[in-house]
């Protein structure tokens, strides 16, 4: 991890099982809602001893708002989590990590400084067969203060409409191919892509039963590590992308792109980044927005 632009940014399963009960490093474990393999009954069922637990869905999407939470709620729920402004937070999620890699983002936004990513995630723990609690924790609560959102790392709507076209800017959909070309669209009206858009396509994977298990995401191993760093720059540099273009990023509802913008800004060191976190869901929505077939 030595070569990546921001190691301190990543830690492997031994640095979490040597740090598990040192003061100051909290491990939080990202679930959304209810599925069964990344989300609460996943965590219920084991996971990282110590490690609370935060809902992708629940506390940092605020559905009335179709947004993310405002500053004073998310310093809210860190402070419910017993975590200061200099506590080392620890994140990890199933599903190819992707939820961890939103958080990680949003704690980015919104100004913690000392924040990192198990490297393959959930699943990368249990592979090795590492301890696991069904123990819920429960830490002392804080007054925690988030920062003022740093908005060189977000994109809205207006600032991808005025990307559109500039040769300056590259927009990547993480989607899928089946996404990106518009054969499937799900829960927006319209199908296809941005304008321009360039397609790092993830590809969902399934088990046996036809349910969702994850998503194979080109940045990463089999094991659901990250792939070395020259492998890495090799795959954007197939697609063109160079660090001297603004990028912004963009998925279906934030997961797959906040990984693409890890690996972008964390592991290879590409200094302009945005992440459109509305994504298509939002974009797919619109009547009155170009979109590519």
């Amino acid at each position: 991890m030595s070569t990546y632009a921001h190691p301190e940014s990543l830690v492997n399963t031994q640095w979490v099982a040597e740090h598990l009960n040192v003061p100051g490093v909290r491990i939080v474990e990202v679930v959304m809602g209810l599925h069964a393999s990344f989300g609460m009954p996943a965590y219920n069922e084991g996971h990282i001893p110590g490690a609370v637990v935060w809902d992708y869905e629940k506390d940092y999407l605020d559905p009335e708002q179709g947004d993310i939470v405002d500053k004073d709620n998310f310093g809210k729920q860190l402070s419910r989590s017993g975590i200061q402004s200099e506590t080392t937070v620890v994140l990890y999620s199933g599903l190819n990590n992707m939820l961890a890699t939103f958080e990680f983002w949003l704690m980015k936004f919104y100004g913690h400084k000392d924040v990192r990513l198990l490297d393959g995630g959930r699943q990368r723990w249990l592979d090795e067969s590492r301890p696991i609690s069904s123990t819920v924790p429960s830490y002392t609560p804080t007054s925690y203060q988030a920062q003022e959102p740093n908005w060189s790392l977000r994109a809205r709507r207006d600032d991808v409409l005025q990307a559109i076209g500039k040769e300056t800017i590259v927009l990547i959909d993480a989607r899928s191919e089946q996404m990106y070309r518009g054969e499937e669209k799900p829960g927006t009206q319209r199908g296809g892509h941005i304008p321009g858009a360039i397609n790092l396509a993830a590809q969902r994977t399934f088990h046996p039963d036809g349910s969702v298990k994850g998503w194979a995401i080109p940045t990463t191993q089999p094991d659901e590590t990250f792939k070395p760093v020259q492998e890495l720059q090799a795959l954007l540099d197939e697609f063109g992308i160079s660090r001297n273009q603004d990028i912004i990023t963009y998925c279906l509802r934030g997961g797959v792109s906040t990984h693409a913008w890890f690996v972008l800004t964390q592991l290879l060191g590409y200094p302009d980044v945005r992440e459109y976190d509305r994504s298509w869901a939002e974009w797919g929505s619109l009547e009155d927005v170009p979109v590519e077939t």
